[in-house]
């Protein structure tokens, strides 16, 4: 519902020009919205996959457009490597300046199609203290595949339905664009964190 005295009654003109306003209008009428700027080509976010988030939201990798992204596979079940490569994005979460930290974002995507519901991340987020700006994501099979793929990320899965998995970690740019890349776990974080400040202080 519109409060106050400025209600958009008139009609609205959608020509490239604008035309002219109509008599009175109130200038929130024509406001020009301007189209997002198409994605590089080399963009992870060109994908057109749709994820579960641990809110059960349905989102795209798209919308995490706008700032640098720090992102590594996972499964939440893991009781080795995972927790390793987790312990080290926090630290390179603590470890970057202020003013970078909170222009970051931490994305995690589950190989875990299965066992790896929007309640087993929500469970995952809280077990480890993950901040407002951690993603944490599943997807189908098949979209896990491309998005690996894309990353650089191997992994298969054992009879037990744990995976053997690369620990990568991957510095995205504000466009989804593999910005920096570190494989290991236990890394010395200065360069990852070089390498956001870099990105931001590039993109000012």
């Amino acid at each position: 519902m519109l409060l106050g005295p400025h209600r958009c009654t008139g009609s609205l003109a959608f020509a490239a020009g604008g035309g002219a306003k109509p008599a009175g209008a109130h200038p929130c009428c024509h406001k020009q919205l301007e189209a997002a700027a198409p994605l590089p080509d080399r963009s992870i976010y060109q994908v057109e996959s749709k994820w579960s988030n641990d809110a059960s939201n349905t989102v795209s990798l798209s919308s995490l457009r706008g700032k640098p992204q720090i992102v590594a596979m996972f499964f939440a079940q893991c009781q080795f490597t995972c927790p390793i490569l987790v312990h080290s994005m926090k630290q390179i979460e603590a470890e970057l300046p202020d003013n970078v930290r909170t222009n970051v974002g931490f994305l995690l995507v589950s190989f875990d199609s299965e066992r790896d519901t929007p309640q087993a991340l929500a469970r995952y987020r809280q077990t480890h203290q993950l901040g407002p700006n951690w993603t944490l994501l599943k997807g189908n099979p098949d979209d896990v595949l491309e998005l690996s793929a894309l990353l650089g990320v191997k992994f298969k899965q054992d009879p037990s339905g744990n995976f053997a998995h690369s620990n990568l970690v991957t510095l995205l740019n504000a466009e989804g664009e593999i910005a920096f890349q570190e494989i290991g776990i236990n890394r010395d974080p200065l360069p990852i964190i070089n390498a956001a400040q870099k990105l931001l202080s590039n993109s000012k």
